[in-house]
């Protein structure tokens, strides 16, 4: 097998067909595009997870004047409950990583300062707030372990996990993530019906030259090889713009505009974008040649 003669074919089948190619290379590279951003989505909310997760408190409430629960009936939380408590919580470790005490006081400093600029602020007193233990564990997965230990025990109104409300901060990301999966893939199917029909249109236009090359004795992958090198010559283009514009997403929109703005939170590095350019490209390749090849054997008949 002659490359150059491969290669000049590979190189007039793409210009003859120049504006179904181009059609390819546009469409591959929008939809694994939308395909890297889905990706990188889910590794954004996988490290925003490890992020907040790491950071999670149980809070346990104690009794304050006023609360009127079951566990809370003897009234306020007593210095030997609160001291059991603590002990308790001791107990724990190492499931338990971290203890902090919060008085009445601290409690009322820290809500003045987060509502500093609102008229609440005057309807709260230092009694209103309770007294708590702030918990890091070191698992926040076995929250339920602290739950059960502490909650509805006399002395404690209430315990707060925190990573509840984040679970549903995260579900919606994960919603959003499957919107733009489901999106993707769509498009993928679509690049892959524009590549059958491009090799159908290329056997098509090429049949007479196939055709001679069968008389020859040419065997069949000898024939199909320039189609096939033209989808994954076309398909390749089109994933190193789908690359190029997932570090455009990269350096503009993540280092340029998000991770100023939200310094409170943690975003993807570049091992994330590293990690899925290759699986961009492989994709585009292999859809294109497994389209290709299939198509060429039911069109490829001379």
């Amino acid at each position: 097998m002659r490359a150059n003669f491969v290669m000049g074919e590979v190189g007039n089948g793409l210009r003859r067909n120049l504006t179904m190619t181009l059609a390819v290379i546009i469409t591959v590279a929008v939809s694994l595009g939308l395909f890297g951003v889905s990706l990188l989505v889910r590794s954004q909310v996988s490290t925003m997870q490890d992020f907040w997760y790491d950071k999670v408190e149980v809070s346990i409430f104690l009794c304050s004047k006023g609360s009127d629960t079951a566990s809370c009936s003897g009234g306020e939380v007593t210095t030997a409950q609160r001291d059991q408590i603590e002990a308790d919580l001791e107990s724990l470790r190492p499931l338990v990583s971290e203890i902090y005490y919060e008085s009445k006081a601290e409690a009322y400093t820290r809500f003045t300062e987060q509502f500093a600029n609102s008229p609440i602020v005057d309807n709260v007193t230092e009694n209103a707030l309770p007294e708590s233990f702030r918990v890091k564990l070191s698992d926040p997965t076995q929250y339920e372990v602290v739950a059960s230990a502490f909650a509805g025990r006399p002395g404690v109104e209430q315990v707060n996990d925190q990573r509840q409300i984040l679970d549903k901060f995260f579900r919606l990301l994960g919603g959003l993530q499957l919107i733009a999966l489901i999106i993707a893939l769509t498009m993928l199917v679509v690049t892959v019906l524009l590549i059958v029909n491009t090799m159908r249109v290329a056997a098509f236009s090429r049949r007479r030259e196939t055709s001679i090359m069968r008389l020859v004795g040419a065997s069949n992958f000898y024939i199909q090889l320039p189609f096939l090198l033209e989808a994954a010559i076309a398909a390749g283009l089109g994933a190193l713009i789908a690359i190029g514009g997932l570090v455009l997403t990269k350096v503009v929109v993540i280092d340029g505009i998000l991770a100023p703005s939200f310094q409170f939170t943690a975003f993807v590095g570049w091992d994330a974008v590293i990690g899925i350019a290759p699986i961009l490209l492989l994709t585009g390749v292999a859809l294109a040649g497994i389209a290709a090849f299939l198509t060429l054997r039911k069109y490829l008949r001379v």
